[in-house]
């Protein structure tokens, strides 16, 4: 019954929090930058224009994958903060973006052929990090449950700091923040070209952007299982790890699909694997 209640509150708030969060992102970045920036409201007004404009698609096929995508990242949230298995959830985070990725295969245009191609390429980037998280995870709560790693009294952190520095550099890549921006970017100077959205428009292009909002506060939830021992200490590290992505953002210069590919595979064998080693041997 908890279970659900958090699942319920994931679908209401998620989509809330994740506007609110991305209106901060845009205020951060505009002080950085040393411009006055949008309201914090900016994300929900840019997303109530877009429900009222034409539903204009080059392809039918779009709009059931744009719905696809939002359906099963919805999916993908509620099995998370319901508790249930790891495993399960980061196969649903998948299957999500493979809609996304498909959408934009859907159409004959080589700007979101491109952008679909990054994508995929992101995927192969981040997902090792991925399962090697989840089995650090595993090797030290002996459990794939949420539920059971969240509620666990060992400080994963101080078990899984290799982990936690290598998820930071691939959640670089999820939160489609530079130098990783590879597939599309959130920057004002490209978004003439979008990337793998380059086709969406309308009521489409709204809901993948909640569907982002969606997915941050998901991946931001990876962030929080590290200190769930500490829920204070928790929502700290969560809010200190957001504003490092803003200022890395701001700070590094797009890089090339290769780099992040292969840096991301020598982060996920240094500091995943290499911490899973030590783990085995030393620790457990």
């Amino acid at each position: 019954m908890r279970g659900a209640l958090f699942a319920l509150a994931y679908i209401i708030a998620a989509p809330i929090l994740g506007g609110l969060l991305a209106g901060i992102d845009r205020i951060l970045n505009a002080r950085m930058q040393s411009r006055v920036g949008p309201p914090l409201l900016q994300p929900f007004y840019d997303v109530f224009k877009l429900f009222q404009k034409n539903r204009i698609v080059v392809q039918r096929s779009q709009s059931f994958y744009a719905i696809g995508f939002l359906i099963f990242m919805i999916v993908t949230g509620a099995i998370f903060f319901s508790g249930g298995d790891l495993l399960l959830t980061i196969f649903a985070l998948t299957v999500a973006t493979v809609f996304l990725v498909i959408g934009a295969y859907a159409v004959n245009s080589p700007y979101s052929s491109v952008g679909a191609q990054r994508e995929l390429l992101k995927m192969m980037a981040y997902e090792p990090m991925v399962i090697i998280m989840a089995i650090g995870m595993y090797m030290v709560t002996r459990s794939f449950a949420v539920s059971d790693i969240a509620g666990s009294t060992t400080p994963l952190i101080e078990y899984l700091p290799g982990i936690f520095l290598g998820f930071l550099f691939i959640l670089t890549i999820k939160l489609q923040k530079s130098p990783f921006d590879i597939a599309t970017s959130h920057h004002g100077h490209q978004e003439l070209v979008k990337g793998i959205t380059t086709e969406f428009s309308g009521p489409d292009l709204a809901l993948i952007e909640i569907t982002h909002w969606y997915e941050n506060i998901l991946l931001l939830g990876f962030v929080f299982l590290f200190f769930a021992w500490n829920v204070p200490l928790a929502i700290l590290a969560v809010m200190v790890t957001y504003f490092i992505e803003i200022f890395i953002d701001n700070v590094y210069a797009r890089l090339t699909w290769r780099f992040t590919v292969v840096g991301s595979w020598i982060v996920a064998a240094v500091l995943g694997a290499g911490n899973i080693i030590i783990l085995e041997l030393f620790v457990r």
